[in-house]
């Protein structure tokens, strides 16, 4: 089971999402939380705040989304409440299944196993940039990825069977989401920045906002791409970034110190 909260203003806007993107989006998030512990989504639960002048049809689109989002991976909304508000809220609980088989924890990672990920890095970060900065047309792929998150749903049960001895969904940044693998294994993960790929549309968009892409890919939240160790080589499909040694933290190879990550009360 897991849970997470939607604020308009704080996670979306309404003039930068569409409310078909807002249910996408707020399924995606639990939805890869539940996969990140290498088990199957079942259902959601949805608690709505709603204002009172909100169109019906952004409802209806709402929920188009969530459908859209669920039925992929098997689940559906099985309930939930709604109330007025005067701000536009999102409450959801995503229940999954492990078919007997335990979860995977952050606790798990051992010196010497490898760190990988899965899935996008950095491009969510990348089009909030965009739409921040007032530049959004030259590159909507990055935009979408800001509006509409693509987790890689079938790789936290797959890394499940094959051996991840911790995992994690990355929501709030890759060193941060590292960093509570870290500290819940009571270990050091050591990453090399220099492993990454940078996709040409974020090499892109850091010239258009003067920002290093790299930087996105290593602290930029909302991608939902996944990050597991593993004792061995890591599943095809997943990219070696780093290695778990003894000690505590994490050490970024080519950066003194990197900061960002989402923390609410920062």
């Amino acid at each position: 089971m897991t849970t997470d909260l939607l604020l308009e203003g704080r996670h979306f806007r309404r003039d930068w999402s569409s409310a078909y993107d807002v249910g996408r989006k707020a399924a995606a998030q639990n939805l890869a939380d539940i996969a990140a512990m290498g088990a199957e989504p079942t259902a959601l639960f949805v608690g709505l705040g709603l204002p009172g002048d909100l169109p019906v049809e952004w409802l209806d689109d709402l929920t188009a989304g969530f459908r859209d989002e669920c039925t992929p991976v098997g689940a559906g909304v099985a309930g939930g409440d709604i109330s007025r508000s005067d701000r536009l809220v999102l409450g959801v609980t995503a229940l999954g299944t492990l078919d007997g088989r335990p979860p995977v924890t952050r606790a798990g990672a051992r010196p010497g196993d490898l760190l990988a990920v899965t899935g996008r890095l950095g491009h969510a970060a990348a089009g909030l940039a965009l739409l921040q900065s007032g530049h959004p047309a030259p590159l909507p792929s990055l935009v979408d990825a800001h509006r509409r998150p693509r987790p890689p749903y079938a790789s936290g049960p797959e890394a499940a069977r094959l051996g991840a001895t911790a995992m994690a969904d990355v929501s709030d940044g890759l060193v941060q989401d590292v960093g509570h693998i870290a500290s819940a294994s009571g270990v050091r993960v050591e990453i090399d920045a220099a492993a990454f790929p940078v996709p040409d549309d974020l090499t892109e968009a850091g010239s258009l906002t003067g920002a290093d892409p790299v930087r996105w890919i290593l602290t930029g939240g909302d991608d939902h791409a996944l990050v597991a160790t593993f004792p061995a080589a890591p599943p095809a499909g997943w990219l070696t970034v780093g290695r778990v040694v003894e000690g505590e933290g994490v050490r970024v190879s080519g950066y003194d110190e990197v900061e960002g990550g989402w923390d609410h009360f920062r």
